[in-house]
């Protein structure tokens, strides 16, 4: 099999006579001697395509034995009667593309090997600290022996200066699959929306989501769901998820499906009983005119700042029409008086990571949004049970709306509409 062409283009856009070394993931213990469900390491996915745990990729442009090495778990009849079938160092060349493979107990004797000779080392410091230790001694070792002609790295660049920028804008494929994540998200929010009555706990309608998301063939949520109900609702990355839902209450529901690598991430709030209230109604539609607007204004050039910016300045107007805030939406917003019921930004990248990669500044300065860029456009507004000088039937709601949306150079293209929205649509959904 040939190599990827992501990888293909990461080593053009490698410095001469350089290495990169990326890691998989590690399998992680979830208790005793049980571990968590394995999930690969996005950099490494992303390059190669390999997704078996307890791997290393060398990468080499110019190697005598090959640009590309990769170190695996060796077959193992046993072990894999017991969690399934390996690669294997074969299977790593076969299927993978590999020039060359070893087993992954080989690593430490074959890197310096593999460093000696180059100038620049990329990887990523902090990800794998036993790796790092490893690399970090076997270059001191290298660097001793300067005077018997041994050349070793004298540049450790972070290996998301190539890889970060590769994955921050998405090909076609790549939106595809982004596009049947959403679809199959919002598949499960409605289900959620259609199934939610008071008396149910929270989980019952995370379970809900999360089979949808299985039945369509997403391997398991992006991350934890969030199912908030009344002031849980207003607890940002709330995850107990055990509450019961109550008659009166709003549901706050931010799940998204992960889907061949690569997530989704939509945020819907909706009524418990299919009936918003006028306090509901207050918060709910201030919350959904600073999202459709910011949504509106999706385009490459514009920063997620400017947008955030705009946010900020439809939600304090909002406020102080409802008697949240007092005073000049302007002079509130520049002491921060907002941040009391909008604590966070407006939103993020996405791809394979939920919070995907990238740099969103560059020397203090926002980045402007690119064409290929996949993003979340997610206004909020918490107001808690117990906040202080504001009108009593706005305490305990919480309300967020979020959609993921493909830049362009002229706009953006949302990719989760097939969730509702308006206060219209979900109450006829939910009457339905």
């Amino acid at each position: 099999m040939p190599r990827t062409a992501k990888l293909e283009e990461f080593m053009r856009r490698m410095e001469p006579d350089s290495v990169a070394i990326i890691p998989g993931a590690r399998e992680t213990m979830r208790s005793n001697d049980t571990a968590h469900r394995y999930r690969h390491s996005s950099d490494l996915y992303y390059l190669t395509g390999f997704d078996e745990p307890d791997s290393i990729a060398v990468i080499r442009p110019g190697y005598a034995e090959g640009a590309y090495t990769l170190f695996v778990r060796p077959r193992d009849a046993e072990k894999e009667s017991w969690d399934g079938p390996r690669a294997g160092v074969e299977g790593a060349k076969e299927t993978y593309g590999a020039d060359a493979a070893f087993p992954i107990s080989e690593f430490d004797q074959k890197i310096g090997d593999l460093l000696t000779g180059t100038h620049t080392l990329y990887h990523r410091l902090g990800t794998d600290r036993d790796l790092d230790d490893k690399i970090i001694r076997k270059l001191a070792e290298l660097r001793g022996l300067t005077r018997r002609a041994v050349v070793a790295p004298v540049h450790l660049t972070d290996l998301a200066h190539i890889a970060h920028e590769m994955r921050r804008t998405k090909t076609e494929e790549e939106i595809s699959l982004i596009t049947r994540a959403a679809e199959i998200t919002a598949e499960a929010h409605v289900a959620a929306m259609k199934h939610a009555t008071p008396g149910m706990r929270e989980y019952e309608i995370e379970a809900i989501i999360e089979y949808t998301f299985r039945k369509h063939g997403a391997a398991s949520p992006a991350y934890g769901s969030i199912v908030g109900t009344g002031n849980n609702a207003t607890v940002l990355h709330y995850v107990r998820n055990d509450a019961t839902l109550q008659d009166g209450d709003l549901l706050l529901v931010d799940a998204g499906a992960e889907y061949q690598g690569y997530a989704a991430d939509i945020t819907r709030t909706f009524p418990v009983s299919g009936k918003f209230t006028e306090a509901h109604r207050d918060i709910y539609e201030l919350v959904l005119c600073a999202e459709e607007e910011c949504v509106a204004r999706v385009r490459a050039g514009v920063s997620m700042d400017e947008l955030y910016d705009h946010s900020a300045q439809v939600l304090t107007e909002g406020m102080v029409r409802l008697g949240l805030l007092a005073g000049d939406p302007a002079k509130l917003i520049e002491e921060g008086a907002h941040k009391k019921f909008y604590a966070h930004k407006l939103g993020h990248s996405i791809g394979m990571d939920v919070h995907d990669v990238g740099l969103y500044y560059e020397r203090g300065q926002a980045r402007p949004l690119a064409v290929g860029m996949v993003v979340t456009i997610e206004p909020g507004l918490y107001i808690t049970k117990d906040a202080e000088d504001v009108p009593d039937k706005y305490r305990g709601i919480g309300v967020r709306i979020e959609d993921d949306v493909v830049v362009t150079q002229d706009g953006g293209r949302v990719l989760t509409n097939g969730v509702p929205k308006s206060i219209e649509e979900i109450e006829a959904l939910m009457a339905d």
